[in-house]
């Protein structure tokens, strides 16, 4: 019969095997789980409040915050959606009005002065005979067939995935709501870590988590007011639109809220206002720009009781190191790394505490300004004479 140290080593051989098949059966939705976590631990306290009105109904009131959060999702997008398409109706039904009535050359009139001179020189390259423009078509079409083919499927499979993803997470956020608490006693039953460490690591995610979240919307919508701002400065078309446009980009750290501005900088370049245009683009670059690099630390610092430079670096690290989910994972990171160290050096630490610090439970006594011994017990509790055996 094998000793129970050759059963233990292959014990412990069988939980690794096991971990590490667990990792390839929830790495195609690591990202989906991560996020649904991490928006479980926001609206934690949500929920709590919400079932209890509810009388206890857990499900109907994760029910009710999924249903919230797809809302908000599907609504603006709907409304940004339906804006864009009614604009390009629009445009579409004016140029072939003004086509019909006053021909190509009333069209390029309609067109303001910057871009009037550009549009005519390429109308008169084009081929002027049927045939040949026909012809062109034809050739253009066969040689980027195959690119556009390949453009629309990757695009078509991008959406799917990100949908896939998108439900998924969604689904495991109703789950986390639900049985949440008991995942979590789970959890700190088979934790190898002293009984309330690993409450307390979850407690210091939760809160970097929430910090994170709360921080990057805000910032975003501080950034989509100030690009409002210079909207209304410089008399951009529709303000509220490219506004909520600068918001939903913000979002996005790969794109960034810079860019909304600089494209409504382009749209009045060429629509003959070069120094609103110049003005614009300045300010987008320089206000809107630059306030996500202020404003989100500065944010996130009040939950996450950290340095704002330490969490300006974790963000920027977190970005390049993993991209767009970076910007959670970095601050949590070094939340995990700054609660370890310190569960350590207040369970495991110095024996010996150095003047000034607190006395360290079951630890030797220490000596106050007064030049008194204080004895303290096991729980830091002061002993007293009734505590002293004789």
């Amino acid at each position: 019969m094998a000793s129970d140290q050759v059963a233990r080593r292959v014990f412990v051989g069988l939980i690794l095997l096991s971990i590490f098949l667990l990792c390839l059966v929830i790495r195609p939705f690591g990202e989906a789980l991560f996020l649904a976590a991490v928006l479980a631990g926001t609206f934690h306290g949500l929920h709590r409040r919400l079932s209890h009105r509810l009388r206890g109904h857990d499900s109907v009131s994760a029910g009710l915050i999924v249903t919230g959060i797809v809302l908000a999702l599907l609504l603006p997008l709907g409304g940004l959606t339906a804006f864009v398409v009614a604009e390009v109706s629009e445009g579409a039904r004016f140029v072939s009005q003004t086509v019909k009535t006053d021909g190509m050359d009333g069209l390029v009139g309609k067109l303001p002065s910057g871009i009037r001179g550009p549009v005519s020189s390429l109308i008169d390259r084009l081929p002027l005979e049927q045939e040949q423009l026909d012809q062109k078509l034809q050739e253009q079409v066969t040689n980027q067939g195959g690119t556009a083919a390949r453009a629309v499927t990757g695009a078509v499979a991008a959406t799917g995935s990100l949908v896939l993803q998108t439900t998924m997470m969604l689904i495991a956020l109703f789950f986390f709501l639900t049985d949440g608490e008991r995942l979590v006693q789970w959890i700190e039953s088979v934790s190898p870590l002293r009984r309330g460490q690993t409450k307390e690591l979850l407690h210091e995610f939760r809160g970097t988590s929430v910090s994170v979240l709360v921080s990057t919307v805000a910032t975003a919508g501080v950034q989509a007011a100030a690009a409002l701002v210079g909207f209304l400065i410089v008399g951009v078309p529709a303000p509220l639109f490219f506004a909520g446009l600068t918001f939903f980009f913000a979002l996005i750290p790969a794109v960034g809220a810079a860019v909304v501005v600089l494209l409504a900088s382009g749209l009045m370049f060429l629509s003959g206002h070069p120094w609103a245009a110049l003005f614009l683009a300045i300010w987008g670059v320089v206000v809107v720009g630059l306030v996500d690099n202020v404003v989100k630390p500065l944010l996130a610092k009040k939950g996450m009781n950290q340095h704002g430079a330490v969490i300006f670096f974790a963000l920027l690290g977190g970005l390049a190191a993993f991209g767009t989910v970076g910007l959670l994972l970095g601050p949590l990171i070094v939340a995990f790394f700054l609660s370890v160290v310190r569960i350590y050096e207040r369970d495991y630490g110095r024996p010996n505490p150095r003047p000034g610090d607190p006395a360290t439970p079951g630890g030797p006594p220490v000596e106050p300004t007064d030049g008194h011994v204080v004895l303290t017990s096991a729980s830091g509790r002061p002993l007293t004479d009734e505590d002293t055996p004789h």
